[in-house]
């Protein structure tokens, strides 16, 4: 088996990429299962693996404000849709047989 020369990784992930390209959902289950696969092979390297995602596939501070919602009230709705996004990929995770927590 091979090894990485990195024992750790911080994986940033974008929330558009999560987006089902072909309906235009924001989150798309064959991606989610996609990029489970990819950690799940990393990890097969030996290394640990943390992962950052957003929130712009769902929901975008700035455009809250657009719509009339105050700044903070924007920036809230997309810290809660950076929730959503971690727990459907916790979710994939663990459906691959990978343990996950999601933390805020």
């Amino acid at each position: 088996m091979k090894k990485s020369k990195f024992k750790r990784i911080l994986l940033k992930l974008s929330g558009e990429v999560l987006r089902d390209p072909g309906s235009g959902d924001c989150l798309s289950d064959a991606v989610l299962a996609e990029m489970a696969a990819q950690i799940k092979a990393v990890r097969k390297l030996g290394v640990q693996v943390g992962v950052v995602i957003g929130g712009g596939n769902i929901f975008r501070g700035l455009k809250g404000q657009d719509r009339g919602f105050g700044r903070a009230h924007g920036d809230n709705m997309g810290m809660l849709a950076t929730m959503i996004n971690s727990l459907a990929l916790q979710s994939a995770l663990e459906a691959a047989g990978i343990p996950a927590k999601t933390l805020s």
